[in-house]
């Protein structure tokens, strides 16, 4: 498969090829989850809501927000100055269990993701919901890079309170919270996509201590079905189950609708049925959403783009560059978006406006025309 975006052949190897390993993963070494002990924590605090009704910005009053971009209005010399782009790519990156010890390909260490998140940092990301990325709400201060950090499956390794009911300093959730605090306006939110157990609690007051942490801090906690099941060898009836159930427990452990979906293994049901893995009901619950994501393997389009695909998004695996990654993981993504500048989202530093280069007005989405700069 190539993207009208111009990115190299070979994606759609790449998803098969990851495809299989998740399922190999999932099916035969959950077992070996980091052995993070979980508590409940105190009674999440309140936090000072973003710009325009948005979650909250930062992480709460235990860990300061991440001041706001700021509400300039985009001109077309402010674009120029900011060289905006806001038709470039936007890396999803996808990472599954964060372990002290590497069980596979998928899996990384806390070490690992403090590196990949601080090369991050420096090189002017800030980080962003899957929801906010897919409805467009992209709020960051003119210059910087979207990035969506999503983590799949909800494993122990994700998130955990420590003894006095802060998130575990070695999960996903604490060291993102740790990196943000050392690089102020990097964004500490990311998009944790479920199943039945959330981060491997099975008591429903410790999950909904968990949920409820992260949704009021500014984190998406959303939709990855309920058994994890492979879509593509389920009826649109065995799906719409699957989801709503879980769309049933993410409400009483106190997320909101979800916006978005993860596909387990990436895997889109047969073409008949696809519809049905983003709208649909089942037993009186209803779901709707906005983006639909896949497992592999490139940079994503952005939201106002007509390559914007919102039900079969790419995202790249957390990964360096050896076999099978060697162009396909997130070290090669990163080190190429790094090499051309041109071809990456880089805010205009205006919510309000799409600022892009002339040459590429033929691009953006019809209905967004009146909101572009040109430059």
């Amino acid at each position: 498969m190539r993207s009208r975006a111009g990115l190299p052949r070979g994606v759609a190897i790449a998803n098969v090829a990851l495809m299989i390993i998740a399922l190999f993963v999932f099916q035969r070494v959950t077992g070996h989850d980091d052995r993070t002990e979980v508590r409940p924590g105190h009674a999440p605090q309140k936090t000072v809501q973003g710009p325009r009704g948005q979650q909250p910005r930062g992480n709460g009053a235990e860990d300061p927000a991440v001041a706001p971009a700021g509400h300039v209005t985009a001109t077309k010399e402010s674009a120029r100055a900011a060289k905006a782009n806001e038709l470039g790519l936007v890396p999803v990156l996808m990472y599954h269990r964060i372990t002290a010890k590497r069980w596979s390909s998928l899996d990384r260490t806390p070490g690992q993701l403090r590196k990949e998140l601080e090369r991050l940092a420096r090189e002017g990301y800030v980080p962003i919901t899957a929801a906010e990325y897919v409805t467009g709400r992209i709020d960051i201060p003119a210059g910087a890079h979207p990035v969506v950090l999503t983590f799949d499956d909800g494993s122990p390794g994700h998130f955990a309170f420590d003894a006095a009911g802060r998130p575990a300093g070695r999960t996903a959730a604490g060291v993102l919270l740790d990196v943000a605090r050392r690089h102020p306006g990097f964004r500490p939110v990311a998009t944790f996509w479920i199943n039945r157990e959330p981060f491997g609690l099975k008591d429903p007051i410790a999950q909904e201590h968990a949920v409820t942490w992260l949704v009021r801090n500014g984190f998406e906690v959303a939709n990855h079905t309920y058994r994890h099941p492979d879509l593509r060898r389920l009826s649109r009836k065995r799906i719409g189950e699957e989801i709503a159930r879980q769309e049933r427990l993410l409400t009483r452990r106190g997320a909101p609708p979800s916006v978005t979906l993860a596909l387990p293994y990436g895997s889109l049901p047969k073409r008949k049925n696809q519809r049905v893995a983003h709208r649909g009901s089942w037993k009186g619950t209803r779901y709707d959403f906005s983006g639909v994501f896949l497992a592999g393997a490139e940079p994503a389009a952005s939201p106002y783009s007509t390559d914007f695909a919102p039900y079969r998004i790419p995202r790249i695996q957390s990964n360096g560059k050896g076999g099978e990654c060697r162009r396909w993981c997130s070290t090669y993504w990163l080190g190429w978006l790094s090499a051309h500048p041109s071809r990456r989202y880089t805010s205009d530093g205006d919510p309000d406006h799409i600022s892009i280069p002339k040459k590429l007005q033929g691009n953006i989405r019809e209905k967004l025309a009146k909101r572009v700069v040109a430059y």
